[in-house]
């Protein structure tokens, strides 16, 4: 099995007992890279433009609930460590200064039920 750097979106690289940089693989690392996907906003990657979902370009818009679910649906069916059958579940709720986001999804790869839970809110002051 394939390991990639321990990276979660806005944090830093962190090391392992060893001192070396930590690595992870299997469900956690497709979880990161979910995350990233949809936390990354069209065009930063210069080499993919087509590449992230932006969800970050949601905060402080008219909330569109079913138009963030769909557009985090579809950036699922691009990740490859995402099952497709049964498809991934969406939950979208408002909170304040964002959105909480709930997806529960199969692992490609081992088939297990894999769950992530996390916010987008807004950073202004």
């Amino acid at each position: 099995m394939l390991n990639d750097i321990f990276l979660v979106v806005g944090s830093d690289l962190a090391s392992s007992i060893s001192g070396d940089l930590q690595t992870v693989n299997s469900v956690e690392m497709g979880k990161q890279r979910i995350l990233r996907r949809l936390l990354t906003n069209q065009g930063d990657y210069i080499f993919h433009p087509e590449y992230g979902a932006g969800l970050p370009k949601y905060i402080g818009a008219v909330m569109d609930i079913a138009k963030i679910t769909s557009v985090i649906k579809g950036q699922m069916k691009l990740e490859a460590c995402v099952s497709q059958s049964p498809p991934p579940t969406v939950n979208v709720t408002q909170i304040q200064n964002g959105i909480a986001v709930s997806i529960a999804y199969n692992d490609s790869g081992t088939q297990q039920a894999a769950y992530l839970d996390f916010p987008v809110v807004s950073t202004a002051a």
